[in-house]
């Protein structure tokens, strides 16, 4: 069974909310609907305070070429276009839209008909893909009209879907599969019509054997779509992890990864692409898993984009008392939030609540040089060196050590026996690098 070769870890899965149905969650009596919700420029308002609003109603324009449309999530008035504090920790713009009913725009498609031909060119697919503001669902949350249009000299030959899921506790793309896989097939159809291909692979690790039947199963209607078992292993869902496990190509240092001639969507993307082009359905709601140990109902929700995570946190019965740290995605690369009061945005995939005895670090200690963080980083770096550098301000070399290629996954966190906070200082050193490289840029 085909996995990546270059380091990587097995946590736990603890997939507690596995085989649970996708439930909706109730609307929300007050959304708020953050302008930022992609990787690049904000989104600018369309809309003004007191405004009237319809479910899939657009209310933000995109910032920039790369940035995203924002679309209302519920209907009623604008209350407010003012910063709040996102999951980050930081305030930033959104629209804050208090709801009145559940008045939905009459473009969109409602019924339960899975539409499968898809009249549209390559160019009309794209364009409509950027008019509903779809992002990547996986977590990175970039514009996916922007994939869909590489640089004139990459040649794409294959689309890659990711359904590896391969961070602990999340279920909800294992949910959409199960639930939904002709439509996920049907928008992958669509990606390979929009990038000029006849061929793509879905990549599903094996702990979810019940999806990658029912994949195959329907997979067999359509053309030059393969399901590809993994191995579990983490981090297996990253995009050049996943091109090497599938296709057997390598994503060179600072290249991106279509220059391997793969386009890699996640599963939850592929599936807001199909109902973005033949539903006419903005993306507006995803399927978020709230999970943790202590939780009473883990579950998989469907959730209007906006809505606090309190909220849903109280569907699945509410904060445990043994409550050490909720995160905003899964243990490994989430974020731990400061207030429950966060939205959701179009990039959350899960909301995971840690017990104190799994949310406490332990005491650092001095590091061993063991390098068990080596022969866990997936990209081939040296973790221990990037953190020491960034602990004593050396940007400038940890550029030269190729920082910028670190995927922020945490294995070498997870597997350091001296408990360093090693993605912690690694992510800092990226922020510093990041902004050298970016000015280096401007002066050019």
């Amino acid at each position: 069974m085909k996995t990546f070769s270059i380091g990587g870890v097995h946590p736990n899965g603890n997939k507690l909310s596995a085989g649970k149905p996708i439930v909706p969650a109730a609307v929300p009596q007050k959304a708020y609907i953050l302008l930022g919700q992609h990787i690049g420029a904000p989104a600018k308002p369309i809309v003004a305070l007191g405004d009237e609003v319809k479910v899939g109603q657009k209310i933000a324009e995109p910032g920039g070429f790369v940035s995203a449309a924002i679309y209302s999530s519920v209907s009623g008035k604008v209350s407010k276009i003012d910063n709040i504090v996102d999951a980050s920790g930081y305030p930033r713009p959104a629209i804050i839209i208090d709801v009145q009913g559940d008045e939905w725009v009459d473009t969109i498609d409602r019924t339960d008909t899975i539409v499968r031909e898809c009249d549209l060119t390559p160019e009309e697919i794209v364009k409509k893909v950027a008019e509903m503001g779809i992002v990547g669902m996986g977590g990175a949350q970039f514009p996916t009209q922007v994939k869909l249009a590489p640089p004139p000299t990459a040649k794409p030959e294959c689309v890659v879907i990711n359904g590896a899921e391969c961070e602990p506790y999340l279920t909800a793309d294992h949910a959409l599969m199960l639930e939904h896989a002709e439509e996920i097939l049907v928008g992958v159809s669509i990606l390979m019509k929009a990038m000029k291909v006849n061929k793509a692979y879905i990549g599903v690790e094996n702990n979810k054997m019940d999806a990658i039947q029912k994949l195959e199963t329907a997979a067999k209607t359509f053309q030059g779509i393969e399901i590809v078992p993994l191995k579990m292993k983490y981090p297996q869902g990253g995009e050049k992890q996943l091109i090497q496990a599938i296709i057997d190509r390598y994503v060179g240092s600072g290249a991106l990864p279509i220059t391997t001639g793969a386009l890699v969507q996640n599963v939850g993307t592929a599936f807001a692409v199909y109902q973005a082009v033949q539903k006419n359905k903005p993306l507006i709601e995803r399927v978020v898993t709230v999970t943790g140990k202590s939780l009473a109902k883990p579950s998989n929700l469907l959730v209007r984009i906006g809505t606090p995570i309190q909220q849903l946190i109280d569907a699945c019965g509410g904060l445990p008392e043994d409550t050490g740290k909720v995160i905003s995605g899964g243990p490994m690369m989430g974020k731990a939030v400061a207030t429950t009061e966060v939205p959701t945005t179009k990039g959350t995939s899960g909301i995971t609540i840690m017990d104190q005895k799994d949310a406490h670090r332990g005491e650092v200690q001095p590091c061993i040089r063991c390098a068990k963080c080596v022969g866990a980083c997936p990209m081939g770096l040296e973790p221990y060196l990037l953190a020491q550098l960034a602990e004593h301000g050396e940007f400038e070399r940890e550029i030269n050590e190729q920082i910028m290629d670190c995927l922020s996954c945490g294995a070498c966190q997870f597997t350091c026996p001296a408990n360093r906070p090693l993605l912690d200082y690694i992510n800092l050193g990226k922020a510093k690098a990041g902004a050298i490289l970016r000015s280096r840029s401007a002066k050019k």
